[in-house]
């Protein structure tokens, strides 16, 4: 197993100069916010969708764009609205009168990268449109099934700040993202550059530095990254522990949990902590990767209770816990 771990080392470490590559070409359009940019690498070398919440302004938009710009990608921003429906997102067939024939018009998920903006404004059958579309990678029009892309990423975004007209995700479908990032200001030094690049008389720009065959390869690589049994069983522990908390000492926490981590939290746990060991430049996850990736991926999976609300406790006091009192391998 020594071998394999080696010559997966060798092909990370090969493949590091392409991915830092990427994050140079990135950083000339989007200072700061390496949080948001990682996990977005995460869900590229993963296949998983990302639910990013954060106020406005914090350059949502502006990495994701530039990601696919990066990548000579296809991207396409949603913006969601109450009345937006699924043939919008989707596509629809359109009747021809010179030929009386129907011919399909695709929607804009047929992409790349997908922005899908303020997701929480949408209807639910719009909502549950995407989720099907992610889950499934294909999309059905009238009596036709079309594929998706191999490369496909979903980052839909809520807004904490408004909840005025607004349709929550349920939680059965978040459990859908793999994770759920948040975002916060950028530090003053940062948005000192920040404000120097919108007062520029150029805007930046990126250029492609990678293909979609490069990205795929580094999928492949993040597939074979080793996970010991023993971490396999930390990652489970993890997930147990908020179902039955009581069995890892913490009992002060069966109250407060309503529902634990799925079986997805499980499997999203190993799959994202793989591509953070990809990222750290290593071919092997050790339990500071999972630690790293946990909240990301926990805080919409674990439902607290209403005695947990009413004292002022969150699902990422609950992960605090959690990581606190299962034993590190």
């Amino acid at each position: 197993m020594s071998f394999d771990i080696q010559s997966i080392n060798i092909q990370v470490s090969q493949q590091a100069e392409k991915l830092t590559l990427l994050r140079q070409e990135i950083g000339k359009v989007l200072i700061g916010q390496k949080t948001m940019v990682d996990r977005l690498l995460i869900g590229l070398l993963t296949g998983g969708h990302i639910l990013l919440e954060g106020v406005p302004g914090l350059a949502k938009t502006t990495a994701i764009k530039a990601l696919a710009q990066a990548l000579d990608s296809k991207f396409q921003r949603i913006q969601f609205t109450p009345d937006l429906l699924p043939a919008d997102l989707l596509g629809t067939m359109i009747y021809v009168p010179g030929t009386g024939d129907f011919q399909t018009r695709k929607g804009p998920i047929f992409s790349n990268f997908i922005l899908a903006d303020e997701i929480n404004r949408a209807p639910s059958k719009v909502q549950s449109a995407l989720l099907e579309a992610m889950q499934e990678k294909q999309v059905t029009i009238g009596d036709s099934t079309y594929k998706l892309d191999d490369l496909f990423l979903v980052m839909a975004t809520q807004n904490p700040i408004e909840q005025e007209g607004t349709y929550p995700l349920p939680e059965a479908q978040l459990d859908r993202f793999m994770l759920k990032v948040k975002i916060t200001y950028p530090k003053p030094d940062e948005e000192i550059q920040v404000l120097n690049q919108a007062l520029g008389a150029v805007a930046p720009t990126t250029s492609p530095v990678l293909s979609e065959a490069d990205i795929l390869s580094m999928k492949k690589t993040v597939e074979q990254l080793y996970i010991d049994e023993q971490i396999k069983r930390y990652i489970l522990s993890i997930v147990q522990a908020t179902r039955n908390p009581e069995d890892y000492d913490l009992k002060k926490l069966k109250p407060l949990i309503e529902y634990g981590g799925s079986p997805r939290a499980t499997i999203y746990l190993a799959i994202a902590a793989r591509a953070e060991a990809f990222l750290n430049g290593r071919g092997f996850v050790t339990p500071q990767d999972v630690k790293d990736i946990a909240y990301d991926v926990l805080r919409h999976r674990i439902i607290p209770t209403y005695e947990a609300e009413a004292e002022g406790l969150t699902s990422e006091n609950i992960i605090d816990a959690v990581l606190q009192a299962v034993p590190v391998p």
